[in-house]
């Protein structure tokens, strides 16, 4: 596991929860919002499935840290990291 797989993993789950949404030009530094049309309930989904499909937990205080692909991987990488070493 590395940052862009848990890049790709956000993506994959974006694409499910808003599957109108081109992803093909997704810049990784620019917040999701400004690129994407998500709302907060979008946001709410993908912290959902997160946590549905691969066992990661982010509590509500967290949730900025889900604003870009970036600082989503920052966030998540050692959440990932940590479930695989378990």
């Amino acid at each position: 596991m590395d940052k862009e797989k848990v890049k790709q993993i956000v993506l994959d789950i974006i694409a499910e929860i808003a599957p109108d949404e081109d992803l093909t030009d997704v810049k990784p530094e620019v917040r999701l919002r400004d690129q994407l049309d998500l709302d907060s309930m979008d946001f709410l989904d993908i912290v959902m499935e997160l946590r549905k499909q691969h066992g990661i937990e982010v509590p509500e205080a967290e949730y900025r840290q889900l604003e870009s692909l970036d600082s989503s991987a920052e966030y998540l990488f050692p959440k990932f990291e940590a479930k695989a070493v378990a």
